[in-house]
């Protein structure tokens, strides 16, 4: 690990350490309370500007409270449809829910800090979605669908969604893995994804999103056909339970997983996404990147990727493997 890895790693780790709790941040928790009031202080303190009046969007709907936490880091073209970067800051109830999201504010934290320093082409949102957990997935109430809904200031260029990237894949071979989906939302979203640096040090596998569903708060702007990305190792051991914890997580990792983030973000920032939507076909990349990705692995069990047929049932094993 690089000097430089060792510090965004410490940082991400800080941020962890500082939301996931014993008594975690179900909704209508103390825990939930106190971690929306440290993340409105986390977004202030990067330097990022209120969406609107305030970092915090509140709403309520059956009785509950409910908060979104959207900062804005300046783009160049501040007349431009902004990207969005999302998490979940919720868990289900009895779980410090570290890698369930934790991990993944830290990283869009990271990120929104780095584009406050060197500005996109055009505004980004770090947008920190509440309820995101049953009982409120996929309905009227969770976070993002209720700020696409009601909160949303304009049209967004484009969503990069992150849920339970911040483990090690507990599977021989598959440790680095990263999955993405949502590429087939834009072509202009491929071209992102292969100008990716060849070093980014992950096993980063791309697949249509209709392998695995919408698990997360990209549903919403999927079902608006906005372009998203979707990122996620998997689901794990430790995936809604006790044992969620802080010393679970891969800090390296998402060390590495920050640095990609940042750079779809900027790529997706800079190019036209005018469609067509889910017209096209993203076979030749999803295979460059199985193989890239697992090709030793692939090769030991006598697999060869070259079709869609051949992704069909790589990444049937996969899921299996991952429990998405």
């Amino acid at each position: 690990m690089t000097r430089s890895t060792h510090a965004i790693a410490r940082r991400l780790r800080d941020d962890v350490e500082r939301l996931a709790l014993p008594d975690g941040r179900a909704v209508g928790t103390a825990g939930h309370a106190r971690a929306q009031a440290h993340l409105v202080a986390r977004l202030a303190e990067l330097g990022l500007e209120p969406y609107g009046d305030a970092f915090a969007l509140p709403y309520a709907a059956s009785g509950q409270r409910f908060a979104n936490l959207v900062g804005v880091a300046p783009g160049l073209d501040r007349d431009a449809a902004p990207v969005l970067i999302a998490a979940h800051h919720d868990t289900v109830p009895g779980t410090p829910g570290a890698d369930d999201n934790a991990a993944a504010v830290a990283i869009a934290l990271e990120v929104g800090a780095r584009l406050r320093a060197r500005p996109a082409a055009r505004d980004v949102l770090i947008a920190l979605f509440d309820a995101e957990e049953p009982p409120y997935f996929h309905t009227s109430r969770m976070g993002s669908t209720y700020w696409h809904a009601h909160q949303c200031r304009g049209p967004v260029h484009a969503a990069v969604v992150l849920d339970l990237v911040g483990h090690a894949v507990p599977v021989l071979g598959l440790e680095d893995l990263l999955a993405v989906t949502g590429m087939e939302s834009d072509p202009g979203l491929e071209d992102v994804v292969r100008a990716l640096p060849a070093d980014h040090g992950l096993q980063l596998v791309t697949a249509l999103n209709r392998y695995v569903g919408d698990l997360s708060d990209h549903h919403v702007f999927r079902m608006s056909e906005v372009p998203y990305l979707f990122l996620s190792c998997g689901r794990w051991n430790h995936y809604h339970a006790s044992t969620d914890v802080p010393d679970a997580l891969d800090y390296p990792k998402m060390a590495r997983i920050a640095d990609v983030v940042e750079a779809l973000v900027r790529g997706a920032a800079e190019r036209e996404l005018a469609g067509p939507w889910e017209g096209y076909d993203t076979t030749a990349t999803d295979v460059a990147t199985l193989n890239a990705a697992l090709g030793p692995l692939l090769a030991h069990y006598g697999i060869e990727v070259r079709d869609r047929a051949d992704i069909d049932r790589v990444v049937g094993l996969l899921v299996g493997q991952l429990g998405l």
